[in-house]
């Protein structure tokens, strides 16, 4: 420890002191009840704004920025109108009397002035921890600045030291160093949006490329924020070595499969096997790939089910790709007749069927043949080529109902089994029932 527990009791005992000097003055019930006061009418204002104007609607024909601005002034109404009053009584105050007799009215102003400034600035963020958590710590850090004891509060948080592999932590570095953290990722996460939405207007590059370049920046841009942001505030980067070493146990003991699904991630974006937009089926699960993420893919199925899939099965599994290099898919459609039906005259009426079908590619013309003679009737297989495999079950069930109706007016019976039972020896056994009664 830099500081003895003696010069810290001293540091609480003075800001006690000058507490306590400031509460035991007259004048400041005064400065409080006004700023009771304030807030009293900065609240009933604020109900009557919100109640009146319409924040949804509001400035709906200015710029987006200034829609915004409006928006989030209209939001904070009550700081605003309070720091209004609370600077005009302490203007007035500082004319009548001594300046010190004014100045809890002059804290209050400059507190609810930079909380209103900070909810401005933090307007732009869209998570809502991210702006509670980052809204709080700087108007606690203006606070600190206004009251004049930012730099103690600053010393004695730095006094507070462990050294770890020849490096100094304090509490002081570590806040400094998530600030920045949280500043550079989210300036990271903005700037790769921004290269994102440039990556996929690129239509010459394909959706896996796209996918793998998102990602690459990604990761890269995020390592330079954080190597920014740590030698920003002191932190040499061999000085965690250490950490290194332990995030590198850890990986061994624990996280293989995290490591193996982020690698396999990679490995699937560079070879091309599969990209967003393919029909896939893998295992039990059939559907398009709506999203590649580094852990995993997003199957989406036609019944709006989405299948998470690590991306380690689909380097190690089978995977089905029905648009792996063609999307043209071939309809396999099995049927029977009876034998009292001419197997050309089916043949011919399935091919019509087939051509005539709306998704049917017509330059690769359907196929009849008869694959058995089996026990109930003649079996045969009509084939032909729809351009996309989605929706292929559709497809498959109007060619048949087409047939059925073709079937019904040409007097060609479908086959079904029957089973014709003989008895012999007189009628069949009946079971006698006995009731027996009390």
């Amino acid at each position: 420890m830099d500081m003895a527990p003696k010069e810290i009791i001293e540091f609480v005992q003075s800001t006690a002191r000058s507490v306590g000097a400031e509460i035991a003055s007259p004048w400041f019930y005064l400065q409080f009840g006004l700023i009771l006061t304030a807030a009293g009418i900065a609240y009933v204002a604020d109900t009557a704004i919100r109640g009146r104007i319409d924040t949804a609607s509001l400035a709906m024909r200015w710029p987006l920025p200034l829609r915004h601005f409006a928006r989030v002034l209209v939001a904070s109404a009550s700081t605003a109108i309070f720091a209004i009053l609370v600077i005009a009584a302490r203007i007035t105050m500082y004319h009548i009397t001594w300046p010190s007799r004014s100045y809890l009215l002059m804290v209050a102003a400059k507190l609810a002035l930079a909380w209103l400034v900070i909810r401005l600035i933090t307007s732009v963020i869209r998570n809502a921890f991210i702006v509670k958590l980052v809204s709080i710590t700087a108007w606690f850090i203006a606070a600190l600045s206004i009251l004049g004891q930012l730099e103690p509060a600053a010393e004695t948080l730095d006094s507070f030291a462990i050294d770890i592999g020849g490096l100094r932590l304090t509490p002081l570095l570590l806040i400094k160093a998530g600030a920045l953290l949280v500043a550079a990722l989210w300036l990271t996460n903005i700037a790769s949006n921004f290269i994102e939405s440039r990556i996929t207007r690129a239509s010459d590059l394909t959706p896996s490329i796209q996918v793998l370049l998102v990602k690459i920046i990604r990761i890269g841009l995020m390592v330079i924020a954080i190597a920014i942001a740590l030698g920003a505030v002191g932190i040499n980067l061999s000085a965690l070595a250490v950490f290194t070493g332990a995030a590198g146990v850890g990986i061994g003991l624990g996280l293989q499969k995290i490591v193996a699904n982020f690698i396999s991630g990679i490995i699937l974006l560079a070879d091309k096997s599969v990209k967003p937009g393919d029909l896939v089926t893998i295992g039990d699960s059939s559907g398009r790939i709506s999203a590649m993420k580094t852990r995993y893919i997003s199957v989406a199925a036609g019944d709006g089910r989405e299948f998470l899939i690590p991306n380690e099965d689909l380097v190690t599994q089978k995977v089905v790709n029905w648009t792996y290099t063609d999307k043209n898919t071939l309809v396999k459609v099995l049927f029977s007749t009876n034998y009292d039906a001419d197997p050309r005259l089916v043949c011919k009426l399935a091919i019509e069927i087939a051509a005539a079908a709306p998704r049917a590619i017509k330059n690769k013309p359907p196929n009849c043949i008869i694959t058995e003679f089996a026990e109930a009737g003649m079996k045969f297989s009509l084939t032909f080529w729809i351009a996309d495999p989605d929706g292929m079950d559709n497809v498959k069930s109007d060619v048949m109902l087409a047939l059925w109706e073709a079937f019904k007016r040409e007097g060609i019976r479908v086959p079904y089994p029957v089973r014709e039972i003989r008895i012999r020896g007189g009628a069949l056994p009946v079971e006698q029932v006995v009731e027996v009664s009390n």
